[in-house]
């Protein structure tokens, strides 16, 4: 059994999937340190916390007893040394399913890492993050709703389950034992490349010298793009509503955004983002995460918003625009053609 199982809960954009990279490139020389990262690849991870926010609750079917989240838990009992499961997808979690997932490790100490990040970086990455998942809200209203105080709705209420940092924190400190929660903050900009892996490695108690850092992450998309998105967005649900097509995650968010136009050359303009709104919430975050008296690796003050350059949406050109929907043009037509040979050889 494993001596310490070490969840890597998120929160959503800050630096997890850096950190997922790092562990999953690095397995190896991490099983050499003591410590394992499950499954034979990342993905592995995500199918099997999907299983278990699906599966053992009130109303919900019995977890499987054959199934990916058990053969993660097998493969964990088997380790004598610490495991690290990290997917944000934990973070919304309550308290009875904190305690649940902390019953299936009897006999190790389980603990949760909270990355964060302040909230003047984090608004714009996750209304981007949305547009690259089929969202049809404008910014404008986007970031209105997050001020509201009831009526949350939509993006709001998505926002909200995976960036309200201290309510987040409560949880999981209050379902595990004592002392076994970290927050993790993510450095600012312009701090050296290493530092969230150094902290991370904190946490884990091993050396951070030695792992290769060179991994793939998840680059933004520029705001000519996400303004495309959108309105590519808005035809395939012009009432806001309805299901996407099946082809959208696999076509859209991966090939055309992720891996297509936030690789654009030189980049468009980035979107902006400075609110007296965020500035006082992110102040009051880090007044209850303080008086929490969480462990920290890095700095609350980390946590103070700070205004991010760039542009509105509503001052981006419509030539920048055109040109990210021929850049768009140009990667779908390559991919089609790319495949369209393979499948020829094949036949």
């Amino acid at each position: 059994m494993a001596q310490r199982v070490v969840l890597h809960v998120g929160t959503m954009k800050s630096g997890t999937s850096f950190l997922q990279n790092v562990l999953g490139e690095n397995k190896a020389e991490l099983a050499e340190r003591g410590v394992l990262f499950p499954g034979r690849r990342w993905r592995r991870q995500v199918r099997a916390v999907k299983e278990l926010i699906a599966h053992g609750g009130p109303g919900q079917p019995p977890m499987p007893a054959d199934g990916v989240w058990q053969q993660l838990v097998e493969e964990i009992r088997a380790w004598p040394g610490t495991a690290v499961v990290s997917m944000e997808y934990l973070a919304p979690r309550d308290e009875k399913q904190i305690q649940r997932i902390r019953r299936t490790f009897p006999d190790s100490r389980v603990e949760a890492v909270v990355t964060c990040r302040d909230l003047a970086r984090n608004v714009p990455a996750m209304w981007l993050e949305s547009v690259q998942n089929g969202g049809v809200t404008g910014w404008d209203d986007f970031v209105a709703s997050l001020g509201a105080r009831k009526d949350l709705t939509g993006p709001a209420t998505r926002f909200w389950r995976h960036q309200d940092v201290p309510a987040i924190a409560a949880r999981w400190a209050k379902g595990l034992d004592k002392g076994a929660l970290t927050l993790v903050t993510v450095p600012p900009a312009g701090a050296p490349g290493d530092l969230l892996w150094r902290r991370f490695a904190e946490v884990l108690g091993i050396d951070p010298q030695g792992i290769a850092l060179d991994v793939r992450s998840n680059p933004s998309i520029d705001l000519p793009s996400a303004l495309l998105l959108l309105e590519l967005n808005r035809r395939f649900r012009p009432d806001g509503t309805g299901d996407l097509p099946p082809f959208y995650d696999r076509l859209v968010k991966h090939q055309l955004a992720k891996r297509g136009l936030s690789l654009r050359e030189g980049g468009g303009q980035r979107l902006g983002y400075d609110d007296p709104w965020a500035r006082t919430r992110g102040e009051d975050q880090v007044a209850r995460l303080r008086k929490a008296k969480h462990r920290v690796v890095g700095d609350l003050d980390e946590l103070r918003p700070v205004a991010v350059p760039g542009l509105r949406p509503a001052d981006v050109p419509t030539e920048e625009v055109l040109g990210a929907a021929v850049d768009a043009l140009q990667v779908a037509l390559t991919k089609w053609s790319t495949a369209g040979r393979g499948q020829e050889e094949q036949e």
